[in-house]
């Protein structure tokens, strides 16, 4: 791109700034939050609306058979297909359409989507519906220019990528959506900073220990075996042989922030014994637990192995049902996403860095995220490396009350995505 295009290109996204902001509130008005999963047909058609328009071909898919997909509320995707003027490649770019749920703590409407001192506030704004409408009206100013672009240009709008992503991008990677010769370079608009290329995320494995107990009478605990107790033992071990183990790993993975750069184990959750609420305001049973239950969040750096981590685990349990006297226990899998990252010098790294530093005047800081998004999809089921999040918004905003974007670097992230777009349809990139 020549200077001058170059400078009419920002120039144009520039004065659309107000179409960026009117397109994020009428996205973040549609209260598409998940769980459940309400409002994706909503959301997608929005999409779809906006883009027939500039010759994109249109398509709502609904995942069928993915899980949390019912009558109700069904999973619908948007992806819409734009053909150059020549053969070329494809950019894409993703963005899930839900949310999570507003929770308590806001000074204002979550889905009201107001404007305040440079801001967009309201439920989505950040974690993505800024990010995505960004994206949109970047490439709807690079039509505008009317350059013969080669290739093909694809912007999709995905359900449930809060809760994994099945119902979207994992179902359509699995039936080539996100895989060559369809598609070449995939740019998400993740909320990671304006200034930060994403190249990548630590992996996870939910999972869940219950240890076993007898039940007898409060009383007399002696004649029963307390789950409980079991499950404070399996905690201790985890406090002696688990964390500090954790601790000073190194790894080839520049994750933000610096505490995420070594393997994390949380404990989500801990049940225990009968339920201690009476639903009619009695007092609970005197009872020894028979169950107790223990939800764990373990994050893998990409230098581990998901086989060995889990196999780490076991041994701990099982070490403690050799030398603890009744000690049961099982261990169930709840989701596994093994460390997904893409090379530095991959075309739509290299190309979305020197957008950054052509727009901000500045060196992208090429980062991981220290949680997991659907470039583990596009990476594991659809085989496509070329893949980044790049998008506006403060990581450390996203799902918290009184969540905003700011419209300045949404203005930013669209010249950027532009521009990155732009050379990689070309072969311009350096």
């Amino acid at each position: 791109m020549t200077a001058l295009a170059e400078d009419r290109l920002l120039a144009e996204i520039e004065a659309r700034a107000d179409e960026i902001v009117a397109l994020t509130q009428a996205l973040v008005r549609i209260p598409s939050v998940n769980p459940p999963g309400e409002y994706y047909r909503d959301c997608a058609e929005l999409i779809g609306a906006r883009l027939a328009p500039r010759g994109f071909s249109i398509e709502y898919l609904r995942a069928e058979g993915a899980p949390g997909d019912c009558e109700a509320f069904p999973r619908w995707n948007v992806i819409a297909r734009r053909e150059g003027a020549s053969a070329g490649p494809c950019v894409h770019f993703n963005g899930h359409i839900d949310v999570v749920a507003p929770g308590e703590g806001w000074t204002r409407p979550p889905f009201e989507a107001g404007v305040e001192g440079g801001r967009v506030y309201g439920r989505g704004t950040c974690d993505m519906k800024g990010g995505l409408a960004a994206a949109i009206v970047a490439v709807e100013a690079l039509i505008d220019l009317g350059a013969a672009l080669p290739g093909a240009i694809e912007i999709s709008g995905t359900g449930d990528e809060e809760s994994g992503g099945l119902g979207g991008v994992a179902w359509l990677a699995q039936r080539g959506w996100f895989s060559r010769p369809r598609v070449d370079h995939v740019i998400i608009p993740e909320p990671l900073n304006v200034d930060r290329v994403c190249i990548g995320h630590r992996g996870v494995w939910w999972g869940e220990i219950e240890t076993k107990g007898r039940i007898a009478h409060g009383s007399m605990p002696f004649l029963g075996d307390s789950a409980i107790r079991h499950m404070a033992a399996v905690m201790e071990a985890l406090e002696r042989e688990v964390w500090p183990a954790l601790d000073g790993r190194a790894t080839a993975m520049p994750v933000e922030p610096p505490g995420a750069r070594t393997p994390t184990l949380n404990i989500n959750s801990v049940h225990g014994g009968q339920p201690d609420v009476d639903p009619a305001g009695g007092l609970p049973a005197p009872l020894v637990a028979d169950a107790c239950r223990l939800v764990f969040d373990r994050r893998l750096l990409i230098e581990e192995d998901m086989d060995e981590v889990k196999a780490q685990m076991r041994a701990l349990l099982d070490g403690l049902a050799q030398r603890r006297p009744g000690f049961r226990y099982a261990l169930r899998d709840l989701l596994e996403v093994r460390p997904s990252m893409t090379e530095p010098d991959r075309p739509v790294v290299l190309a979305a860095s020197e957008a950054v530093r052509r727009v901000l005047g500045r060196e992208a800081a090429v980062i991981c995220s220290p949680g997991t998004y659907d470039q583990k999809h596009i990476d594991r089921i659809g085989a496509l490396r070329d893949c980044i999040a790049y998008g506006p918004g403060i990581l450390d905003l996203a799902h918290q009350p009184d969540e905003y974007v700011e419209i300045a670097d949404m203005v930013a992230s669209a010249k950027v995505m532009a521009l990155a777009a732009h050379a990689l349809l070309t072969g311009q990139v350096r």
